[in-house]
């Protein structure tokens, strides 16, 4: 337990002190830790207590439980507000602009910020482990951005934190919403560390123990604590993939994702190919031609305009595109047949997917201009 007790105590987001080190838990694990809105609230106050207290040197994040990390957003819910009232947008952009908001504060925080992503980590779980200073998987690391199953592009930052794969790679991971390991992840760079998993269930404990040394920075220790001294590479199984993405998934001037299914189609003889073209076709075939060109777009943006961008998209796909329906076939009613509109990737409009790129809003009315101020 904390050297200095508990700070504070909320329902879903735990918050202690450890030897000067701040440990912030998702703490909803019958949910695989998804974050509610109240979650994302709290977990502002965490960061905004941990930048404003001298004493504290770094924040660990991690989720409660055996099963996720974070296992994204409470799509289900968003899913109830928007059918519920479609075109009053107050109650579920909010929920967004607050996460974006936290997530781009990781993203720039002061202090050392340590992810601990054992488990499943997934959308919105990718959006605050990926601004961490210190990312550690493990061998239960299962990392995906799925949301084009569910009519969304790959948010929560994706459009800048995937620019550190290769173009090939970062279109597979977000067209396709592939689960990656612990290790594939590190060796991709969306991990900087993979770890046994039974390594991190005692690092209170050496936590506790650490001597701060103005002579060391604190990312130096920190680092003692989380990666063990002798860590072992593990086995990457998306190497074994690396010459197939490369061949079906590079980036092109012209064609966007329909170009990379008809490839995938031309050599669907192939087992993996089959597969992963099946895969396409299941999902949203307009949030992946706004995908493919977002994820292109954003590798010359800033951070804060990624997360502009996104928010643009996400408005639009839940004002009139395919998320309310892509949540219901999926999540709500469960019979993976939803209706998407259009229903292929031949008939997405080049005007459609500008549409969804656009901005609604002018500029200085974005609700997240002052993000970079």
């Amino acid at each position: 337990m904390s050297t200095q007790g508990l700070l504070r105590a909320a329902p879903e987001v735990g918050f202690e002190i450890v030897n000067r080190v701040a440990i912030v838990t998702l703490d909803r694990p019958h949910a695989m830790n998804a974050l509610s809105h109240d979650m994302i609230a709290l977990l502002a106050d965490c960061f905004a207590t941990c930048a404003e207290d001298d004493a504290i040197l770094a924040v660990v994040l991690r989720g409660a439980g055996d099963k996720a990390f974070c296992a994204g957003g409470d799509v289900r819910k968003l899913y109830h507000t928007a059918r519920n009232d479609p075109h009053h947008a107050t109650p579920w952009l909010k929920f967004f602009i607050d996460e974006y908001r936290l997530d781009y504060t990781i993203h720039r925080f002061a202090k050392p910020v340590i992810a601990l992503m054992d488990g499943i980590v997934m959308g919105g779980g990718m959006g605050l482990a990926q601004g961490a200073a210190l990312r550690i998987a493990t061998e239960r690391t299962r990392m995906a951005m799925p949301e084009t199953r569910i009519g969304l592009l790959p948010d929560v930052g994706a459009t800048h934190f995937l620019r550190a794969l290769p173009r090939d790679l970062a279109l597979y991971v977000g067209l396709t919403g592939a689960s990656l390991s612990g290790a594939d992840a590190k060796r991709i760079g969306l991990a900087d560390e993979c770890v046994p998993s039974t390594w991190l269930r005692g690092f209170i404990e050496r936590l506790e123990t650490v001597r701060w040394n103005d002579a060391q920075d604190a990312m130096t220790q920190l680092k003692r604590v989380f990666v063990p001294s002798a860590n072992i590479e593990r086995h990457a199984p998306l190497d074994e993939l690396r010459a197939q993405i490369r061949r079906h998934f590079t980036a092109c001037a012209t064609g966007g994702a329909e170009r990379i299914a008809a490839s995938l189609a031309a050599d669907a003889d192939n087992e993996w190919s089959h597969a992963t073209l099946a895969t396409l076709q299941s999902h949203s075939p307009t949030m992946l031609e706004v995908t493919y060109h977002a994820l292109l777009r954003g590798r010359q943006m800033s951070l804060a305009d990624c997360f502009r961008t996104e928010l643009g998209v996400v408005y639009r796909a839940i004002d009139d595109g395919d998320f309310v329906e892509g949540v219901r076939a999926l999540i709500i009613d469960k019979d993976q047949r939803p209706r998407f509109a259009p229903t292929t990737l031949a008939e997405v409009r080049a005007e459609r997917v500008q549409h969804f790129l656009s901005s609604p809003w002018r500029k200085e009315m974005h609700p997240l201009a002052d993000l970079c101020a």
